[in-house]
Parts: C-alpha cells; sequence; structure tokens
C-alpha cells in the first residue's frame, strides 16, 4: 500500500487525509485494494458509529479511491474489494435517525454505490455486485433505495440475466418492506422487464 494511505490509514490522521488528492491516480492505483480493506476494518470497528475523526477519514479516503479507480478504469480489478466494503455495511443500522441524516454506514454505501453501479455493462462487475445491492432495497432507507433502484433499472436494460435469479428477492423485498409500503404503492412507476434463459418475462416495479 502506499504509504500516505498506510499514514492515513493506519494511524486514522484526518490532518494528512487530503494529501492524497495531490498524487497522480497511476501512483495509488495498486494501493487501492488493500486500502478498500483497511477501510472496511476501521468501519467494523465498534466505537466507528460514533467516532466523527475516523468517519471523516473514510470520507475522504473513500472519495479519493473512487476518484483512482474511475480515471485509472480499473474497476474490474478492484471491484471484489469494493463490493466486499460495500456489502459489510449491510452488518450495521442504515435507518437513517431523522430526515436528511445518514448513518455512518449508510453515507459509506451510497458513496461507493455510483462507482460500483455505472459500470452496469461490465458482467464481471454486476455478477458481484447485484446480490449484494438488492439486499439494499428493504434496509429502511428511503433515499438509498430509490438510487438503488435507478442503478438496477438501468442493469435490467442491459444485463437482464443477471438480474433474473434475483427476481423473487426483489419482488419480496419492495412488498414485505414495512417502512416503504406507502411510497411504494405511490410510486411503481417504473417497470423492468427480465428475460430468462427459456424467454419467459418477469415485470417488476422499484421505488
Amino acid at each position: 500500500m502506499h504509504q500516505l494511505f498506510r499514514l492515513v490509514l493506519g494511524q486514522k490522521d484526518l490532518s494528512r487525509a487530503g494529501d492524497l488528492f495531490s498524487l497522480n491516480d497511476s501512483e495509488i492505483e495498486d494501493s487501492l485494494t488493500e486500502a478498500l480493506e483497511q477501510i472496511k476494518i476501521i468501519s467494523s470497528s465498534s466505537d466507528y458509529q460514533t467516532n466523527n475523526n475516523d468517519q471523516a477519514v473514510v470520507e475522504i479516503c473513500i472519495t479519493r479511491i473512487t476518484t483512482a479507480i474511475r480515471e485509472t478504469e480499473s474497476i474490474e480489478k478492484h471491484a471484489k474489494a469494493l463490493v466486499g466494503l460495500w456489502d459489510s455495511c449491510l452488518e450495521h443500522n442504515l435507518r437513517p435517525p431523522w430526515k436528511d441524516e445518514d448513518t455512518p454506514h449508510a453515507k459509506i454505501a451510497s458513496d461507493i454505490m455510483s462507482c460500483i453501479l455505472q459500470n452496469y455493462s461490465r458482467p464481471s462487475v454486476m455478477a458481484l455486485a447485484i446480490p449484494i445491492a438488492v439486499k439494499f432495497l428493504h434496509r429502511g432507507n428511503k433515499e438509498l433505495c430509490r438510487n438503488m433502484s435507478n442503478y438496477l433499472s438501468l442493469a435490467a436494460i442491459t444485463k437482464a440475466d443477471l438480474l433474473a435469479d434475483h427476481t423473487e428477492a426483489i419482488v419480496k423485498s419492495i412488498l414485505q418492506d414495512p417502512v416503504h409500503a406507502g411510497m411504494y404503492t405511490k410510486e411503481l412507476t417504473t417497470s423492468l422487464t427480465f428475460r430468462q434463459s427459456l424467454g419467459s418475462a418477469f415485470r417488476l416495479f422499484f421505488c
């Protein structure tokens, strides 16, 4: 791992975190998977949800990492680590404590979601991401759910076969979510058609 990432993440040094943006993307690209794994350790610690310093360090590092992944077009190389961090967010509370306020792990999930799902045309990335993405649909976070379903809509258009195996889970996550039941009733406006290998079609509605 690049020495600056090692310093910032190892010591959780917020004062040096901004210096990561002075480095060239190519200079840190080889370090991104290891940095993501270190972020996962930090964000899984028992005091992370109340530690503002650690949250700020993680937020800055994730922004730097996702920027570098986009600029170097290295999503396939780092997808496993990125999705692993994303998946770890599901182990924590994602419900907003009050309006317009996300939990620390919901912020992480939101920050890396676009980096992953904007690559909906890359089968290897989607194969890792979609099983995790559908789990976020019923975790009680309205904004996260809406954004997630928008990306899944794009994935359904280009790689419908990858979503077909998760049809039942998606339907259940929508219909069985008591928190968003009213919202779904009003907002079932986007339909997607999924084609399975035998040619059968499924029509789903997202939030």
